[in-house]
């Protein structure tokens, strides 16, 4: 089975996932956010920092 197959066999049991993220301190659904503000947020950058231990074990 594809994964489009997948994806169209089980529409019904899918749900939309609100996204949050933390501005000046608390946290805030990005959905609120005006069109502007949305834009920016999708063109952030993401990136994951490795841990002190994993750089360490190398």
């Amino acid at each position: 089975m594809t994964d489009q197959e997948i994806l169209a066999a089980n529409e019904s049991l899918r749900q939309p996932v609100e996204c949050w993220t933390r501005v000046m301190g608390y946290f805030r659904p990005v959905s609120g956010y005006n069109k502007g503000k949305q834009a920016e947020f999708k063109e952030r950058l993401w990136f994951r920092e490795n841990s002190p231990k994993s750089e360490l074990e190398k």
